[in-house]
């Protein structure tokens, strides 16, 4: 096994380097003493037919102190395929039918526990060198030496991943080139396959047309013995059923299908650089789990992005409406100055402090959004609407009590009798601070925000930031320039007020948004 590989053995490391299944039994070979420095030394390579994924087979030639003999390793199934005699405990036998299935019983006990099984066998060439070192003319006429089975060990994190997956909606297939019953126990271990009527083959695939392949793919979890045009065919299936559909892999032979999914993932440590060059995402970890923590990232961001287009609508909808009906009615709520403060500040401040949102709790329990759906779709652009009306009303509220509170009449500011100071100051106030409690609302767009746990320390500093430039404004000798008026306590309490009210409004519209969205599903 150790001959027929490229792996090799590192004595100052204690460690084989190469592909994971050539190192482990390059490493097996090498606690017996049998390193590949040795190897090399006594039995020099001298030709090959090397690894395809089509024969699942590699074959090599090396020269001994006797002549000339060759060492394949690959699938049980193709190796024994291709042997004629037997090496048993009495020598050399014929192979018979019944030694077949007793190898094959054996390869099945050690796939069914969840072992990557190799076959080795050897066919010597005496004191002449073989006249050609083509697949087709070497590996004929072998005798069968034994079976090696190894653990690739599940990452315990992968099936919790696995299972997050599945109640976010995505689901998980898994193709390999590995015997259908190793990719069975390993799929049933992980939760991808519930019995073995889920896996096929890829002998299986061939003789099943792509128009019944795409009627049929939900039902198969586990692809094996697969060759790579059968990938690109199990991407396309799943994209007639309208599916967004992630690839992954990390050799030459991977690149058609990754290249072809809508996300073609590669691996950053095992992968070559073919396939890195093709992929949407490299892992630099090689960690299928990652895979779900960037599904995870990708809807944090998502949703926050989301969150502060809906802000700074509702919140610029509540400006245009005040204006607008402040102008049908003839007086000034607020002036372009005022405006371009609210825009700067109560506005930018918590917009950008909401890109830095956690994800939500339940976020990965959601279903898949439609690739189709716009910005607004689920209701966004109703609650843009509701929550920027809300505002205008609580803006033009207080800009009427300030007016009271001034002893002046709307008919007075109108005719140019009153200035309405008082009333645009509280306007000003209260508009700014809503904004700013509105933020808090928008955490979430559909939960309590009562509910969340973890707090967005970065929001709270832009709240704090924000309400302290507001009170400047109004307090400082800028008020001036601003044209504000003087506020006592009553003002200041009535603006914090009724921009305070903001919250439970939005909460009550979202328990009720939540209901809706309940019977809809």
């Amino acid at each position: 096994m150790a001959l027929a590989s490229d792996a090799k053995w590192d004595d100052a490391a204690g460690a084989a380097t190469g592909e994971p299944t050539e190192a482990a039994l390059v490493a097996d070979a090498a606690k017996e003493g049998y390193t590949t420095a040795k190897l090399a030394q006594s039995r020099p390579r001298v030709g090959e037919a090397p690894f395809d994924s089509g024969r699942k087979m590699m074959s090599v030639v090396v020269k001994d102190h006797d002549g000339y003999e060759q060492h394949t390793k690959g699938g049980p199934d193709v190796v024994l395929a291709r042997c004629t005699r037997y090496m048993g405990e009495d020598g050399v036998v014929p192979m018979t039918d019944e030694l077949r299935a007793r190898i094959m019983e054996q390869n099945k006990a050690m796939a069914d526990r969840a072992l990557r099984v190799m076959a080795s066998a050897r066919r010597d060439w005496g004191k002449e060198m073989p006249e050609s070192f083509e697949p087709g003319f070497l590996e004929q006429d072998l005798t069968f030496v034994g079976l090696s089975g190894m653990i690739d060990p599940v990452r315990p994190e992968v099936k919790a991943a696995i299972e997050e997956a599945h109640s976010a909606g995505i689901r998980v297939v898994m193709i390999t080139g590995d015997h259908i019953d190793t990719a069975v126990a390993i799929a049933r271990e992980l939760g991808i396959i519930e019995s073995r009527e889920q896996a096929i083959t890829g002998a299986e695939l061939d003789r099943i047309s792509d128009e019944d392949l795409a009627d049929e793919v939900e039902r198969f979890g586990v692809y094996a013995r697969v060759q790579p045009e059968h990938k690109v065919r199990i991407v396309d299936a799943w994209k007639k059923k309208d599916k967004v559909v992630a690839m992954t892999g990390d050799g030459v032979n991977d690149a058609p299908s990754i290249k072809k999914a809508d996300i073609g993932v590669g691996m950053g440590i095992t992968g070559t650089d073919v396939t890195k060059n093709v992929a949407d995402m490299v892992l630099a970890d090689d960690n299928f789990a990652t895979i779900i923590n960037a599904c995870e990232e990708g809807r944090r961001i998502y949703d926050n992005i989301r969150k502060c287009i809906q802000f700074l609508l509702s919140s610029n909808l509540a400006e245009v409406i005040t204006v607008f009906v402040a102008s049908l009615m003839g007086f000034t709520l607020l002036e372009p100055t005022h405006l371009l403060w609210i825009n700067l500040i109560t506005d930018s401040l918590p917009a950008l402090a909401m890109a830095t949102e956690g994800a939500e709790p339940n976020i990965m329990e959601r279903q898949p959004r439609d690739s189709k759906d716009g910005i607004f779709s689920n209701g966004m652009g109703l609650d843009t609407i509701v929550q920027g009306t809300i505002i205008a009303v609580l803006t033009l509220g207080a800009y009427f009590i300030g007016l009271a509170t001034e002893g002046v009449s709307l008919a007075d500011v109108v005719a140019g009798n009153g200035s309405g100071l008082e009333g645009m100051t509280m306007a000003f106030l209260t508009l700014s601070m809503v904004e700013m409690f509105h933020s808090l609302n928008m955490r979430s767009r559909r939960e309590s925000v009562f509910t969340l746990k973890k707090q967005n320390f970065w929001l709270w500093g832009a709240f704090v930031v924000a309400l302290l430039l507001t009170f400047v404004v109004i307090e400082t000798p800028l008020s001036e320039a601003f044209d504000f008026a003087e506020l006592d306590l009553v003002h200041y309490a009535i603006s914090i007020g009724l921009a305070a009210l903001i919250i439970p409004i939005v909460e009550l519209e979202k328990a009720i948004m939540r209901r809706v969205d309940k019977a809809k599903a």
